[in-house]
């Protein structure tokens, strides 16, 4: 650090910072003593930064994956580079909560009565716009436009145009739009928790898991991982090409159309922009009909990050509409590269709209996840699980637990233990009521379709031992906490995906682990698996027989949390991944590049297979390049260069 005279600064001769720094750095440790004393405060900063320095070296020899250098270029960037606050540029809307906790009104913002039922998504007096409304308590939100194919390609050509200067940007710049989103959102939490709540009926504790925690790992990640991921990565050369290095590129692709589902919509809004912007792309989201309103809120807190950084807003696009709005963004010669989260029914349409361009998709289609109890377990340690395995955000989760899988031994005691569990959950509008376990269906249509398939399994033999209907009580689109046993093959709950607040209990007939296994692949999706034994190995040995892409075993939910794992599944629960390098390195064009390594040294092609070609030697040269390189014995590649020499 300079000296200035006309600034008035520290200058050397007067001490300069370092005694400063010894100082703080003593006080750390030996308060009393280095106000004292400078010398002591010098030797115990010098002690600390000495043990601090040969820790550091001992865990690098530890963990030789850990990069020091990198972590340590993080550490400065983040200390020095400090972002700016966008506190003031986005405008959330006012959230009333109940102060006596047991306020469980209806009423629209404006304090008129809320409908009875579901109002219609599209405005029948003007089709070009959006209704949204609270799933909880069915109070009219506001309003957003349901946008035309033109509206998205303009849109696209936007984001594409901005995308030509965004590419250029460095990590460094990435990285600090990306903290600057950072730091609003863990000072916003209890904002954006309550958005989420009143647009898609979840519990604010549930909004907190599913939406903050995951997106600022997430952030996380990316701040530490993404530049690693996407350096260029060396190859190795065969000895006929040792003049040349090889690697592979990642480049940034142009625009992604993301179709995000209505279960996490602030994750679901942030996750594909964070690596999309992040691996140089610009982002197009068509957010769900049902979570519009709070999606607007979200798309402005991204565009604020980018226009406070001096970058253009435009990179990023929110489409909102209907179905006709996510075919318009999939056929968007514009759009270079599709990600989709929802159903496979749908996930058919999107990959019948992208066919036409050659457009590649990714596809993460839900799941019907297997979460499994041996006989060893202590039911007191894995109850806890099991609820929130099923009942998280009302079991609205694509690697949520649709199927429980039951030792023989400890079903009953199981079932005994679980039903007052599932009976006492709470359930009500999560912005009226203080204690609430399990939130609204944010899809009216989806409290329907659980029921068909209650139904369905009672009418053929399984026991409801609580829950089982709506909840009419509430008012909103509630489906009360549902146990349910004695769930056999021959149900269309056995292998349809539910998407619901429902914990189905299957019992392993004799304690059988290859049992468990046929049981547990016989359904055509394979997204998570989870299975709980006293011994790890046995849990493991399980689970890696299941056909999911992915497992935990003793543990529910963390292979998401571990944003290092790439996220996806097989069958009807899709293809491609995000998250990981896998999924960062998706949002790239993967080039393969060669250049010469040595200056001066290059390929030029030998005379016998140059044109014109005088086939009797051009063999011969060519027979004798194969045993030389490829043969299996030394005579073999002597020959193999008495052949190169006979024929050059």
């Amino acid at each position: 650090m300079s000296c200035s005279s006309s600034s008035g600064g520290t200058c050397a001769t007067d001490g300069g910072f370092l005694p400063v720094i010894y100082s703080a750095i003593a006080q750390l440790a030996l308060e009393e003593t280095a106000s004292s004393s400078p010398q002591v405060a010098r030797l115990v900063s010098l002690l600390l930064l000495s043990t601090t320095v040969l820790s550091v070296i001992a865990l690098h020899h530890v963990n030789k994956d850990w990069h020091l250098w990198r972590d340590l270029k993080l550490t400065l960037e983040s200390v020095f580079d400090r972002v700016p606050d966008i506190s003031g540029e986005v405008d959330l809307p006012p959230l009333q909560l109940a102060q006596d906790g047991n306020d469980d009104k209806q009423t629209n913002d404006n304090g008129a009565k809320a409908p009875s039922k579901p109002m219609p998504l599209v405005d029948a007096a003007n089709p070009t716009i959006l209704q949204c409304y609270s799933p909880a308590t069915l109070a009219n939100l506001g309003t957003v436009p349901n946008l035309s194919a033109d509206q998205v390609s303009e849109m696209a050509m936007r984001s594409k145009f901005a995308q030509q200067s965004w590419k250029m940007t460095t990590f460094a710049q990435r990285r600090r739009v990306l903290r600057t989103l950072q730091k609003y959102i863990i000072t916003h939490i209890d904002e954006i928790c309550q958005l989420c709540a009143k647009d898609s009926g979840k519990t604010q504790v549930d909004a907190l898991l599913g939406e903050i925690l995951t997106t600022c790992e997430k952030i996380r990640t990316l701040l530490h991982q993404g530049e690693t991921w996407l350096e260029c990565s060396k190859r190795d050369v065969n000895p006929m090409m040792m003049h040349k290095t090889a690697y592979v590129e990642y480049v940034p692709l142009g625009v992604l159309g993301i179709i995000a589902p209505w279960n996490y919509p602030f994750h679901n809004m942030l996750n594909h922009v964070l690596s999309g912007i992040f691996s140089g792309n610009g982002v197009m989201t068509k957010c769900s009909e049902h979570t519009s309103w709070s999606s607007v809120y979200f798309h402005t807190i991204c565009r604020a990050a980018l226009e406070v950084n001096g970058f253009d807003p435009e990179l990023i696009q929110l489409c909102t509409g209907m179905a006709e709005t996510g075919k318009a963004l999939v056929e968007c010669p514009h759009v270079d590269k599709i990600f989709f989260t929802g159903s496979p029914n749908v996930g058919r349409h999107v990959m019948k709209g992208a066919a036409p361009h050659l457009k590649p998709v990714v596809l993460e289609l839900g799941g019907k996840d297997a979460m499994v109890f041996c006989d060893d377990v202590k039911l007191k340690d894995v109850i806890p699980w099991a609820m929130r395995g099923c009942f998280q955000n009302a079991g609205q989760n694509c690697c949520g637990v649709e199927r429980l899988f039951v030792y023989e031994s400890i079903a009953q005691e199981f079932l005994k233990a679980m039903a007052d569990k599932v009976r006492n959950l709470k359930q009500g509008c999560p912005l009226t009521m203080n204690h609430v376990d399990c939130g609204a269906m944010v899809m009216d249509q989806q409290c329907t379709i659980i029921q068909g398939l209650v139904d369905d399994a009672v009418a053929k033999g399984a026991t409801v031992h609580c829950g089982g209907k709506r909840n009419a009580s509430k008012g909103g689109q509630f489906y009360e906490p549902t146990l349910l046993s004695g769930v056999t093959p021959d149900m269309r709950i056995w292998k349809e995906e539910v998407f619901g607040p429902i914990m189905c209990v299957v019992t392993v007939p004799g304690d059988n682990d290859e049992t468990c296994v046929q049981m547990v692949n016989d359904c055509p999706f394979g997204l998570g698996s989870s299975v709980y034994s006293a011994s790890t190995s046995r849990a493991l040995a399980i689970g890696s027989q299941f056909n999911t892409g992915m497992f935990t075993a003793n543990d529910f939910g963390v292979n998401y949390l571990i944003q290092s794992l790439p996220f996806g599944g097989v069958k009807e629960s899709g293809f491609g991944r995000f998250a990981g390098p896998e999924g960062l390195r998706a949002c790239c064009l993967e080039r393969s590049m060669v250049v010469d390594r040595i200056p001066g040294v290059r390929t030029s092609i030998p005379s016998p297979i140059d044109y014109p070609m005088d086939t009797k030697q051009g063999m011969g040269f060519g027979k004798g390049l194969i045993k030389l390189f490829y043969g299996d014995s030394l005579l073999m590649k002597v020959k193999g260069i008495v052949d190169l020499i006979k024929h050059s």
